[in-house]
């Protein structure tokens, strides 16, 4: 039974001062430091988005072949291993594209004397659009924010890049939130650079484009070279992704599947295929085969092959 003496003793002993204060502050403490250690790696995370955005613009304006002969040609395989820098660059720990977009526009100067994006090649899973323009439009004032235009010289062309990204927190959202953030940066291209067009290096094997309609997430090197993009990515308007020696093309809501020669269809879409391939349909699609040079067939409902 506790009596009056106890409690008296228990008022006037300073045994536990430290353990109560330390108990007292410790969560005021931890508080202060995980909000400090998310506001550290956000302000890295945010000097890497802009690190990046001028890797990307330094590397596009500088690939190409080198030749003596004819303007240097640009090439999507170059576009390709831009994009893999990139997500290099980033890191693991990142994910760039699953997370982020990033956009190069070439901006050009066309045969009227105007400013315009000829060309613009993008890649994430993050759905946005150029705040700058798309490929084909006209910029009278040049590209970039109000008052900050950057402009092309007549025979040359400037890389613009835009790269936004969702920041990822390191502990907790409840520190810093999940902004997004943006990044631009431009340079000029330093050689004599063919502007006609971007080119296949096989065009009877190209290598995919990465079109700015299509969503793609992170990119995957095989061992043998090949490239895939991490699932998780979107199309809207058909894509097309090759890997080693197959291709995959969705649009609308059919799709194909070739790989090795084979090709299968599903959802009433069309395929053909020739050089002794495979074909499977199912929906009421249409197929024809062709084998070694030769002949037409087609039919309905249950499909029917040619001679």
């Amino acid at each position: 039974m506790i009596t009056l003496r106890s409690l008296r003793r228990l008022l006037r002993s300073t045994s536990g001062v430290a353990m109560t204060e330390f108990a007292l502050g410790a969560p005021f403490l931890l508080m202060a430091g995980l909000w400090g250690t998310e506001t550290a790696n956000f302000a890295l995370v945010n000097m890497k988005v802009g690190q990046l955005a001028v890797h990307v613009a330094d590397n596009a304006s500088r690939v190409g072949d080198t030749s003596t002969l004819q303007d240097r040609r640009i090439y999507e395989s170059d576009i390709l291993d831009t994009f893999i820098g990139a997500q290099i660059q980033g890191g693991p720990g990142m994910t760039l594209f699953d997370r982020g977009r990033v956009i190069i526009s070439s901006l050009e100067v066309n045969a009227s004397g105007e400013q315009y994006i000829h060309w613009q090649r993008c890649r994430g899973a993050l759905q946005v659009e150029s705040s700058f323009g798309k490929a084909g439009d006209i910029l009278p004032n040049g590209m970039g924010a109000p008052g900050n235009e950057v402009l092309a010289q007549d025979g040359d062309a400037v890389i613009f890049v835009q790269i936004n990204y969702t920041y990822q927190p390191l502990i907790s959202s409840a520190f810093v939130g999940t902004p997004d953030i943006s990044s631009i940066a431009t340079f000029t291209v330093r050689d004599d650079r063919d502007l006609s067009q971007i080119y296949q290096r096989d065009p009877a094997l190209p290598d995919p484009v990465q079109s700015c309609s299509t969503f793609s997430g992170q990119i995957t090197l095989g061992s043998d070279g090949s490239v895939t993009s991490s699932s998780g990515g979107s199309t809207t308007g058909g894509s097309t992704t090759t890997s080693g020696g197959s291709s995959t093309t969705t649009t609308g809501g059919g799709s194909t599947t070739t790989t090795g020669g084979s090709t299968t269809t599903t959802g009433g879409s069309t395929t053909t295929t020739t050089g002794g391939g495979t074909t499977t349909s199912t929906g009421g699609s249409t197929t024809t085969t062709t084998s070694g040079g030769g002949g037409k067939g087609g039919g309905k409902g249950g499909g029917k092959k040619g001679p």
